[in-house]
């Protein structure tokens, strides 16, 4: 049985150590729309949202572009 990637806590880590540049990097290359969902509910949970806009904004639109469907795909 594979053990669940806790990517969404890494990443929560980063921004509380005070490194929101690299949570940025990591939010940019997200594995999956469900890691991205659970890192925002952490992050309301945890009272956090409106403290790094930045973060805030990579994760509305990492979002976007992960939920949007593909123009076209590769041969």
């Amino acid at each position: 049985m594979a053990r669940a990637n806790d990517w969404a806590g890494k990443v929560m880590a980063l921004i509380n150590g005070g490194n929101p540049s690299a949570a940025i990097a990591q939010i940019k290359v997200a594995p999956t729309v469900k890691d991205l969902k659970a890192l925002q509910t952490i992050m309301t949970l945890s009272k956090m949202t409106g403290k790094y806009r930045q973060v805030d904004a990579a994760i509305t639109d990492n979002l976007a572009l992960l939920s949007a469907p593909r123009l076209h795909r590769s041969p």
